[in-house]
């Protein structure tokens, strides 16, 4: 089975800056494609939302509240996620989940899939 684990979290003050990444990885596995990606927060109390995505071609998609401060990114051939958060505000004092929908692998001889994917989250504290 394939993981996806979030790094990069942390303490930032508002207005800085910080990078997640979410790698993908398993044992005795070699992933061959990921579908869409995504970021998602979750606030204490609250919902868990979408925050950005981007497909397996790079086309992004962004809420409104972060266009223009956050930046998406994959690299495929690392099968990692990006997330750039710059100007960061102190609501975004959250924890952050990477999510794939898709990840096709080769788990021995077999061409498998394995669908709606999630990290286990990484914390961003931001302080004013």
């Amino acid at each position: 089975q394939v993981r996806l684990v979030e790094s990069g979290g942390g303490l930032v003050q508002a207005g800085g800056s910080l990078r997640l990444s979410c790698a993908a990885s398993g044992s005795a596995l070699t992933i061959n494609t990921m579908g869409t990606m995504a970021w998602y927060r979750q606030a204490p109390g609250k919902s868990r939302e979408l925050v950005t995505d981007i497909t397996t071609g790079g086309v992004t998609n962004y809420q409104d509240s972060v266009k223009g401060r956050f930046t998406i990114s994959r690299d495929n051939a690392k099968n990692t996620l990006y997330l750039q958060m710059n100007s960061i505000k102190p609501e975004n004092t959250v924890v952050y989940y990477c999510h794939s929908d898709t990840i096709v692998y080769y788990g021995g001889s077999y061409l498998r899939a394995q669908s709606d994917t999630w990290g286990q989250g990484t914390q961003v504290t931001v302080s004013s």
